[in-house]
């Protein structure tokens, strides 16, 4: 490595030896900081017509965006999907679609529009320090608080603010207008979800092929997805099956915590559960055979199986619903009821079986 000379701040710096490679060069001239470079006015800070055009653009996209949201909404009433109809469908996507694009296009491009030509941009330094929550930082926090508000216009500027508002409001409307036509407009969801084709004596079989389940077949450690005998006769078959899906395990028996009332519900230790999450219904298909935990692979919602499969961690509020079965003379196995409880998120009030919540 090469030794330089003991020099006075701000002087020149040379080297004693030649450089080699990898030895870090000092330069013979101090560098200076050259500061910002000359600030260029926008057309809009000197031209306060050009300022007025340029407010009544961004507030114009974000009257386009709440006009794209509204119109979103009104689309997917004016023209539902028919079932069977291709053509409903791709009318339907179309304009639902291009309303909800103006939406977001109003929204993104007012935005970047308003922070171009409005938003002021003059480059200033800031100096770091540490934050300690003095009251000094709150006092300073408060003060760029007030400055971006002045720079931004976002208080002076009361058209924009407000019609900005207005598209944040107005754009979440598509959204609650699709996912409440989810569920029929006449029934409760409680009631919808509360009885599924699992009925006395119906027997489980496996799916997709609907081969019936013995008792004697289900092997300790495995998890078998589980459809009523039947179900693919019914015109809404897949709204049918979302709702009465189960997975089927076994554990030995000496590791099952039953309460009292559901010892009945399983059999020599086979035990069915829904397989839609009490979360938000994803299908919760990971098995654990060692610790008997059940995975919602969306959200990580943990249920333990050998304790009514109870949440044991994650977001999910309360247990999979369990079906009761039992065995009939054939040794296959059927159900004894349907769900005592309805199946599927937690995202309304349920009722139990007596009434309360």
């Amino acid at each position: 490595m090469a030794d330089v000379k003991d020099a006075a701040p701000g002087s020149a710096v040379e080297p004693v030896a030649p450089a080699s490679a990898g030895t870090a060069v000092v330069p013979s001239e101090v560098i200076e900081n050259p500061g910002f470079p000359p600030h260029r006015p926008r057309i809009t800070d000197v031209d306060p017509a050009k300022e007025a055009l340029a407010q009544r653009r961004v507030t114009g996209l974000f009257f386009i965006s709440i006009i794209g949201s509204v119109l979103a909404a009104a689309f997917y009433i004016a023209f539902p999907i028919v079932p069977g109809d291709i053509a409903s469908v791709r009318v339907n996507t179309l304009t639902v679609g291009l309303a909800m694009a103006f939406s977001l296009l109003g929204i993104g491009i007012g935005t970047v529009h308003w922070a171009k030509a409005l938003i002021s941009d003059i480059e200033i330094p800031e100096d770091r320090h540490t934050t300690k929550g003095k009251p000094e930082t709150v006092a300073r926090v408060s003060e760029i608080f007030t400055q971006a508000n002045e720079e931004s216009g976002f208080g002076r500027r009361t058209l924009i603010r407000n019609s900005l508002i207005g598209a944040l409001v107005f754009f979440p409307l598509p959204g609650i207008v699709l996912f409440r036509d989810l569920a029929p407009a006449n029934e409760e969801p409680n009631s919808l979800l509360r009885h599924t084709l699992w009925d006395k004596n119906v027997r489980l079989t496996r799916d997709p092929d609907g081969t019936p389940v013995r008792a004697a077949d289900v092997v300790y450690g495995s998890a078998y997805h589980i459809i009523p005998e039947g179900i693919e006769e019914h015109e809404d078959y897949l709204e049918q099956k979302a709702k009465a899906a189960v997975l089927l395990m076994r554990i030995r028996p000496e590791d099952l915590h039953e309460e009292d009332y559901k010892k009945s519900w399983s059999y020599d230790g086979i035990v069915a559960y829904s397989k839609i999450c009490t979360h938000v219904g994803c299908p919760v298909a990971l098995y654990e055979q060692q610790t008997h935990h059940l995975l919602c692979p969306c959200h990580q919602s943990e249920f333990d199986v050998s304790d009514g499969a109870k949440v044991i961690f994650g977001p999910a509020s309360r247990p999979l619903p369990q079906l009761p079965i039992t065995v009939d003379a054939d040794g296959y196995l059927v159900a004894r009821s349907d769900f005592h409880e309805p199946v599927g998120p937690s995202f309304w009030e349920r009722l139990g079986e007596d009434g309360r919540k």
